[in-house]
């Protein structure tokens, strides 16, 4: 059996912002070609990821203060997607996809709030990523809400407002991050979710969306875990320290590592450079000056950014790799025009590792 690579776990902190690909509209590269296809995952459509990454070997991760926590590989997600809406102050009605496991543990459990790229959608991002399997693997709560789009109902191009992007939401000045919250409350009030362990993870638009809800809802989101993200606001002030992992490919050309307009990219943004929002979101989040700089011995294509001393054990990563482009890392993108994704890394597997490492200690 052949294993994927895993990401050696450091008692660090760094900070990764990387780029979009898609926030005026068209397509993005994970992206299927009509967002007006979604349709409820079912554990037919999901077996496949799952399958794909069954290879991935469980790691055990330690951080300070935290008992060590056992990841398992995804598996066929069996359990049940619940289709709902929420009202936001806004006006909107706002939809969500919840993916509930077929057991959970006794007791409060973790809830993953999984958001897609640009112009695609929550049940995309569920076929994509497979973070519904990793979730009956693990027995926890995962939410895939859709963005706020173009068209009379706003349902096509979904994007989400994460400051100076995203397409219609940050056109409308949509406030994704009060739909997050009030979201929060929703799944909260039906399942025994503990307020230590919600997490946030996105690609592309959504890991832009991701870093505002590090810095202006860390009362509720306690760590992050994103690839091809940025920041895409001004001021990061949080009221309590959020940890972070961030994956960038190098080769990314929809939001280039180094930021500016990529030449695959239809957004029109001049994004700040991922590897700079890395430093600004490490001393947002109390980390030390001078980031520690290494290359992963198991796997030369990672590069691994540290800023190693943070507040309240807090860590923030950054992980530069070699040879990937945009497309979600270890899947297969949902849009057949897409570049092929990097396999030596499962981005949905190395997200949920660090999240559920990274619980709120104090």
């Amino acid at each position: 059996m052949n294993h994927r690579p895993r990401l050696p776990f450091l008692v660090i902190a760094s900070l990764g912002v990387a780029a979009l690909t898609s926030c005026s509209g068209g397509l993005a590269d994970d992206t299927a070609t009509a967002s007006t296809a979604a349709t409820t995952t079912t554990a037919a459509a999901t077996a496949a990821t799952a399958a794909a990454t069954a290879t991935t070997t469980t790691t055990t991760t330690t951080v300070a203060d935290v008992p060590p926590v056992e990841v398992r590989a995804a598996v066929a997600a069996v359990g049940e997607t619940i289709e709902g809406i929420v009202a936001t102050p806004d006006g909107r009605t706002r939809s969500y996809h919840l993916y509930v496991p077929s057991a959970l543990p006794a007791g409060p459990v973790p809830l993953l709030i999984a958001l897609h790229g640009g112009t695609g959608w929550g049940v995309q991002f569920q076929r994509n990523s497979g973070f519904d399997g990793l979730a009956e693997a693990n027995g926890f709560l995962v939410v895939f809400p859709d963005g706020v789009g173009t068209g009379a109902q706003e349902e096509d191009l979904r994007t989400w407002n994460g400051g100076d992007c995203c397409g219609a939401a940050a056109r409308k000045d949509v406030d994704d991050v009060v739909f997050v919250d009030v979201l929060i409350d929703e799944i909260a009030g039906q399942y025994d979710v503990d307020p230590l362990r919600v997490f946030a993870a996105g690609h592309s638009n959504g890991g832009i969306l991701s870093y505002r809800l590090a810095c202006e809802l860390s009362d509720r989101i306690v760590a992050i875990g994103l690839q091809a993200g940025t920041m895409g606001i001004d001021e990061c002030d949080p009221a309590w320290p959020v940890s972070m992992l961030h994956l960038h490919g190098e080769d990314d050309t929809n939001l280039p590592i180094d930021g500016g307009i990529g030449p695959d990219s239809i957004a029109g943004v001049d994004f700040a450079s991922p590897r700079e929002s890395a430093a600004t979101f490490a001393a947002a989040m109390g980390c030390g000056v001078t980031p520690d700089v290494a290359a992963d011995a198991s796997n030369p294509d990672l590069t691994i950014t540290d800023w190693a001393v943070c507040g309240a054990s807090t860590e923030v990563r950054f992980v530069a790799v070699a040879g990937a482009p945009h497309a979600w890392m270890g899947h297969t993108p949902s849009n057949p025009a897409a570049s092929p994704a990097y396999q030596g890394l499962d981005a949905s597997f190395e997200i949920v590792q660090f999240l559920l490492q990274h619980p709120r200690t104090g």
